[in-house]
């Protein structure tokens, strides 16, 4: 009886032990509101959410955006002038520095959010971000991993999110864009 009990007693404390072990990932209600307002506002070219003019940069407008996702160093909109592209994109820096452990977390903290967070769509049910997170190798100076919007929306058929991140000789930045990718004509 005695090693019943004993043998009972200690499966339960691996079976807690593991229990504790893992933590579903929720994504904070802060970064899902801020995403569902970026998101949506893409339907209008990103115009809703642009803030004041920064310093232009060759072929584009640079704006701040009015909104941030939290945890994001700046925020900012390009402006396309091109006969091809007259399209805008929407950039957040999740991170700028030397520490490559530290940028890998807030890369997969980056992919996690978004394909965590729950946007109510016009329809009123839920829309998320679906895709496969790129592994970085840390020889590679550049790697991301784009993901799609589980949406049938014809407007938002090639929308996309991209995580990145990249080393130059600055160190690491992480970076979430949000923008429309040109079909391959090619392809087809």
């Amino acid at each position: 009886m005695k090693k019943a009990f004993f043998f009972i007693f200690f499966l339960c404390n691996i079976l807690i032990s593991h229990a504790q072990l893992y933590k579903p990932f929720h994504a904070s209600p802060a970064f899902t509101d801020s995403l569902t307002r970026i998101v949506a506002d893409f339907s209008n070219n990103f115009y809703n959410i642009q803030g004041k003019e920064l310093i232009p940069q060759e072929r584009m407008e640079v704006y701040q955006s009015k909104i941030s996702l939290p945890g994001a160093l700046h925020c900012i909109i390009y402006r396309f002038h091109s006969q091809l592209d007259t399209s805008a994109s929407w950039q957040a820096i999740m991170y700028d520095g030397d520490d490559y452990d530290e940028a890998m977390k807030i890369y997969k903290n980056s992919y996690l959010q978004l394909t965590k967070s729950k946007m109510k769509w016009n329809d009123g049910k839920p829309v998320s971000f679906v895709g496969v997170m790129e592994i970085p190798d840390k020889n590679v100076r550049f790697s991301n991993t784009l993901l799609q919007l589980n949406v049938t929306d014809f407007l938002y058929r090639n929308f996309y999110a991209e995580i990145e991140i990249t080393n130059d000789y600055n160190g690491w930045e992480v970076h979430v864009n949000f923008h429309a990718k040109k079909e391959d004509k090619d392809k087809y």
